[in-house]
């Protein structure tokens, strides 16, 4: 199965429907205010996702679908940033050795690394629809470890996912999260997840932290992990001070595919 985005026609009709995954539901008034259109313009635009089953009509707005609001999320989060999720993945891949079984959480920044994985002589652990559709295209042996399905993140966690894993003892573990910093940690909003990736975290026996700069001195509800849990952090421009202070104090080592002009 595909993750591929849906066919909009515009950078405009890609933000409403992001408003609208983040707020439900959005009105006409405000949308034609920020995107700086004409209200009709933004009409038009709502009348075409409406017509691809993406948006529901209300009255003086719209509001995202149940039924598509999940996968349609999902793909989204995988086409934003996404020069820098690959620079990050192929620093990541100078990390990994041929023979190493790796795991790979369910970001789509690990699913970037995914795509690039065959270029190493190894084995892999996933937990990710996309990353084992991609990892089997590409002729990488992998292990997919099943459990409840968590569709946000196309993902399986749970009980099962967590038992299973604990006799698995993977080389390296690759990850991602929502938000970081130095107070926080780690962390992610959503809880399914959140145990899933404790659980690949104490598994493995070098951990590393891949983040883009946008993830960077926010937060979410819950923590994954701290810096202690830490063996490596990618990212894709130069660590704010504090952040960069933290990380150094924990001994983890740092590596930006950008660095400072």
């Amino acid at each position: 199965m595909t993750t591929d985005l849906p066919k909009v026609s515009s950078e405009r009709q890609h933000l409403i429907l992001r408003r609208a995954l983040a707020e439900r539901v959005v009105k006409i008034k405000d949308l034609s205010a920020e995107l700086g259109v004409h209200e009709m313009t933004v009409r038009r635009d709502i009348d075409q996702l409406t017509e691809q089953g993406l948006l529901e009509r209300i009255h003086g707005g719209a509001r995202i679908l149940e039924k598509t609001s999940e996968e349609v999320g999902h793909q989204l989060r995988a086409t934003k940033h996404t020069e820098a999720k690959e620079a990050i993945a192929r620093a990541a891949l100078n990390l990994i050795d041929d023979g190493d079984v790796v795991a790979l959480d369910a970001s789509t920044t690990a699913l970037a690394l995914a795509r690039i994985l065959h270029a190493r002589n190894v084995s892999a652990i996933v937990s990710g629809l996309d990353a084992a559709n991609v990892l089997a295209a590409n002729g990488v042996p992998f292990l997919m470890v099943g459990g409840n399905f968590h569709a946000p993140a196309r993902s399986f966690v749970g009980a099962f996912f967590m038992d299973t894993m604990t006799r698995l003892h993977p080389d390296k573990v690759f990850f991602s999260a929502k938000a970081f910093t130095p107070d926080t940690g780690f962390t992610d909003p959503h809880l399914p997840e959140v145990g899933a990736k404790q659980t690949l975290i104490r598994s493995a026996g070098t951990v590393v932290a891949l983040l883009d700069h946008s993830k960077f001195e926010r937060r979410a509800l819950a923590t994954i992990a701290t810096l202690d849990h830490v063996d490596v952090l990618v990212t894709d421009q130069p660590l704010p001070e504090r952040i960069r202070t933290a990380a150094e104090a924990a001994d983890i080592q740092l590596i930006v595919t950008q660095e400072a002009p």
